[in-house]
């Protein structure tokens, strides 16, 4: 299995229901992308204020094997959910590692 992690920092022109938007969106991606375990995503809600950087935003997916996580990036979902972002995105950490081994 593989974890892929995703925190989104947004600018000054992302608003609380367009988050909402985005986060009903990813959520969508179990039922649409293959080899999709497990998802969630959600808005940061930290008492660590210190040491968000302005990442308001995550994802955690795991998937079945590299195989899957290799094709979620072009599968066309996440192509859209890609666009979306345009515009809004400020930085992007992404962090992909096997688990259960």
């Amino acid at each position: 299995m593989y974890e892929h992690l995703v925190s989104f920092k947004f600018n000054e022109k992302m608003n609380p229901q367009k988050a909402k938007e985005l986060i009903e969106v990813l959520l969508d991606f179990k039922t649409q992308i293959p080899g999709i375990i497990e998802l969630t995503a959600g808005i940061n809600e930290t008492a660590e204020v210190d040491n968000i950087h302005g990442y308001s935003l995550g994802l955690r997916v795991t998937f079945q094997d590299k195989a899957a996580l290799l094709q979620y990036g072009p599968h066309p979902a996440h192509q859209q959910f890609v666009k979306l972002l345009d515009g809004l995105v400020e930085n992007v950490v992404v962090i992909d590692y096997p688990i259960g081994k």
